[in-house]
């Protein structure tokens, strides 16, 4: 989560991007690495959690990363989990709750829903404090 969080600050300090990192795990090795860029790219699907997630298919040549652990600083919102489904994650751990559109437990429980052919295990609050203090100072300085 350590080098999620200086993703983070990596996207705030040299883009300008709301801070939000991500990193992928598989088999103990980073595969993948991620930062919000949907600003800098004008694209709208270019969240921390996309990025790493594509760094990781391409690295491994594969849209399946089954097993796979996600450390992302901001709980995911819907369209970065359903991507997680769809590429078969194991796990995602995330730092801070997004209370306005996070999808993994706080508004929805997207990664959970017995309705999917596949499920994530979920944990929250890993350094949660530190990712929700670098996201409200960002949100302050622009206001």
């Amino acid at each position: 989560m350590r080098h999620a969080l200086q993703l983070a600050a990596h996207a705030r300090d040299a883009e300008d991007e709301v801070p939000v990192g991500a990193v992928l795990v598989l088999a103990g090795e980073v595969a993948g690495l991620g930062w919000n860029r949907n600003i800098t790219l004008h694209d709208p699907s270019a969240h921390a959690e996309i990025q790493a997630l594509r760094a990781a298919g391409a690295k491994l040549a594969n849209h399946r990363l089954a097993g796979a652990t996600l450390y992302v600083t901001l709980e995911p919102c819907s369209m970065c989990a359903m991507a997680m489904i769809h590429a078969r994650l194991g796990r995602v751990v995330y730092a801070a709750p997004d209370p306005k559109t996070g999808a993994a437990g706080s508004v929805f429980d997207t990664l959970i829903d017995p309705r999917h052919n596949h499920r994530i295990e979920v944990a929250g609050g890993l350094l949660g404090e530190e990712s929700a203090r670098l996201l409200r100072d960002f949100f302050r300085a622009r206001r």
